[in-house]
């Protein structure tokens, strides 16, 4: 019995064992084996969860962070590292000093640094520029043809083409760029720097605040560039003050892992006594294309923050690409740091009010009410409690609050009224540095500023500043727009932008005596807050669907377009007394040679019976006689009377403006050398520094 179970399980089990091969057999046989497994295949791999980790999401989907091409890709790295060192600085209170290079790096320096021996070609008609015979021929005489046509344009004189450029097919030869920036900000602690770019989404940055950064990538993402691009690592230098050492860290990043890959990590003797920080990142990039992108960025955060001073370098083995550019430090007033914020409670969901129960420290409801947000005071948390319902009390424990029950503050969040946030936790440029910015960078003709009171969309403060120049060097005609967003420029996607469209669609410019067709205008708008509402994925513009946002920045517009307009007005009365002067000075001689024919005759005809003039006529008539006066007396006198008319009506719009159209020039004050006790006087156009 046991013998033929025995036998019966080792049939069975051999039964199963060479079940699957007869069927792989007969499926071979038939044709219909591999249409069978691959629906159940596919069905088993697509049921099976995968997970991925930030770096490795945002790998995959890096124009969301503004890594879309390689040109843009070069524009953001350089961007990022200049914010960081930035908030850097001013996280310190120290004027920032910031240093950027851009350095092509050629296929064959690339390849040194690698390790990588350089090999010679064999099979040419596998490389995507390639040219057969054929092509070649049709190629030359398509440049011929070219050539000729233009040759007949320069001798009729007409506008002359420059000859198109041949690109391959393909993506061609990758160009890499190391990029490096130095700052002389706060640096970072020796054991911090691999978790501080070596792991995505993590910094020091969170909170709710006035920040620069966008997503919290910063470097992080350049990293991850360079990895994808070119597979070298990042390099730090960093020293914090009063350290007697500077920490050096090489590193790259595990993208599966999201977690840096340190190759050295090590101290440095420092004795120079140099704090900051300086990275240094090699990527792949296209200078050609975002060229202008860069030095427009870079102008325009120097207009921004004119208390900052940026050096920026391009390198090349061509000696006719290198390019130094320093946008000079015109001031040492800096924004105050912006502060870390609480909460509004209108600007709450029901996720962040359970992280905020999961995090406070304070024990029961009417504690947690009045610390965690903002515009909760004693009396009126009492007053939320009690409409909560019998299931609150003041004293109850924050921990113990139900699922219901946090619904319940939400909604009553949601419905009940509070005071607006105030604006002291922002940091915008002031109106003193966005005037000065603009003077600096574009020498206008005329310039106005303004900056709104705080104001409050979705329970978040903001501020908008606008300034309006009217001429100015390097400024096409027409309406030149110039956004900022946290201090930030903002360069790309401009059209659907809040700003563009109201400059440019609700403002009546004719009204303010200004042609928006014909005068070089430059509007700059900087709006600061806590959020800001940037739409799509690259964070490259502000939406036009906030009224709030959309109204404070045409109100600002117009106060600055107000200002202008009793300028413009002036400078026309004051061009209408110049004409008017030039033309009287024009008839001066005709009406002085009329005067004096008139008196000629009058003196010439015989004295009549009766008088008929004034002694005073009787003794003019005799010096005309005598040649005492002449026609050049009459010039001269007249030539008098118009310049002290003109005097005196100068004189007077001098008063009523409160300025002196006299030639001036730039004169810029160089701050105290040590360290000084004093106060500042703020106006929006100028700061008085008294050092007693």
């Amino acid at each position: 019995m046991d013998t033929s179970d025995d036998e019966a399980t080792a049939a069975a089990a051999e039964t199963k064992k060479k079940t699957p091969k007869a069927a792989a057999a007969k499926g071979k046989a038939t044709g219909k084996g591999k249409a069978a497994a691959g629906p159940k295949a596919s069905a088993k791999e697509s049921s099976l969860l995968k997970q991925k980790s930030p770096a490795e999401f945002f790998a995959e989907n890096k124009n969301i962070a503004g890594f879309d091409n390689p040109g843009k890709s070069l524009y953001t790295t350089l961007r990022e590292l200049v914010e960081n060192a930035l908030d850097s600085a001013e996280s310190i209170s120290e004027l920032p000093d910031i240093e950027i290079t851009i350095e092509e790096i050629t296929r064959t320096k690339y390849n040194t640094m690698i390790g990588l021996v350089e090999r010679q070609r064999v099979d040419e008609a596998l490389y995507d520029d390639f040219e057969s015979e054929k092509d070649r021929e049709k190629r030359l005489a398509k440049e011929a043809r070219f050539q000729e046509i233009q040759a007949k344009n320069a001798a009729l004189g007409k506008k002359v083409k420059e000859a198109p450029s041949v690109r391959g097919k393909g993506r061609g030869e990758a160009v890499l760029f190391k990029v490096t920036c130095k700052d002389n900000g706060r640096g970072m602690p020796h054991d911090d720097i691999p978790n501080m770019l070596g792991r995505v989404l993590s910094g020091t940055k969170y909170g709710l605040r006035q920040t620069r950064g966008k997503f919290g990538l910063g470097a992080k993402m350049a990293l991850i560039w360079s990895k994808m691009s070119t597979g070298l690592p990042i390099e730090i230098k960093s020293s914090m003050k009063g350290q007697n050492y500077t920490s050096f860290c090489r590193l790259d990043i595990d993208i599966h892992k999201n977690i840096p890959h340190v190759h050295l990590h090590e101290k440095r003797e420092n004795k120079t006594n140099w704090h900051g920080a300086e990275i240094e990142v090699i990527i792949e990039g296209n200078w050609t294309t975002h060229r202008s992108k860069i030095l427009h960025y870079m102008r325009q955060m120097a207009v921004i923050t004119p208390y900052a001073q940026f050096l920026f370098k391009f390198l090349s083995d061509a000696a006719d690409k290198n390019l130094t550019i320093k946008f000079a430090r015109r001031t040492d007033v800096m924004p105050p740091v912006p502060l870390q914020t609480k909460h509004h409670p209108s600007a709450v969901d029901l996720l962040l009010i359970k992280g905020l129960v999961a995090e406070t420290t304070k024990q029961n409801l009417l504690q947690f009410l009045q610390h965690e947000f903002v515009n909760i005071s004693k009396s009126h948390a009492e007053r939320l409690i009690g409409e909560m319902g019998p299931d609150f009390s003041p004293k109850m424990t924050v921990k113990s609050l139900t699922s219901q029950q946090l619904v319940r503050i939400h909604q009553l969040f949601r419905q009940a009224k509070f005071d607006d946030p105030s604006g002291n936790c922002l940091s915008p440029a002031g109106e003193y540095n966005l005037r000065l910015g603009i003077i600096k960078e574009l020498h206008p003709d005329m310039v106005a500023t303004h900056a709104s009171s705080p104001q409050v969309f979705e329970g978040h403060p903001f501020i908008v500043e606008a300034g309006i120049s009217i001429g100015g060097k390097d400024v096409k005609q027409g309406i030149n727009i110039f956004r900022f967003a946290n201090r930030i420029p903002l360069l790309f996607e401009q059209g659907a932008d809040v700003i563009t469209r109201t400059a440019t669609k609700r403002m009546v410019w004719s009204s303010y005596k200004i042609n928006q067709h014909q005068d070089k205008i430059g509007v700059f708008v900087s709006i600061v807050s806590t959020k800001i509402p940037f739409k799509g994925t690259g964070k490259e513009y502000i939406g036009d669907d906030i009224t709030e946002i959309s109204s404070a920045v045409k109100s600002a517009l117009k106060q600055c377009c107000l200002q202008l307009k009793s300028k413009i007005v002036k400078k026309l009365q004051a061009r209408e007394r110049q004409d008017r002067k030039r033309n009287l000075n024009r008839y001066i001689p005709d009406v002085a040679r009329a005067i004096m024919e008139t008196l000629v005759e009058i003196a010439d005809q015989s004295p009549p019976k009766r008088p008929r003039y004034d002694k005073e006529d009787e003794e003019l008539l005799e010096k005309v006689n005598s040649q005492e006066v002449t026609e050049m007396t009459f010039r001269d006198c007249l030539t008098q009377h118009v310049e002290q008319v003109d005097y005196e009506m100068a004189l007077d719009y001098a008063m009523q403006s409160g300025v002196s159209e006299e030639p001036r020039e730039a004169i810029y004050l160089n701050s105290l050398e040590g360290s000084y006790k004093f106060v500042d006087l703020q106006s929006p156009v100028f700061v008085f520094r008294f050092v007693p």
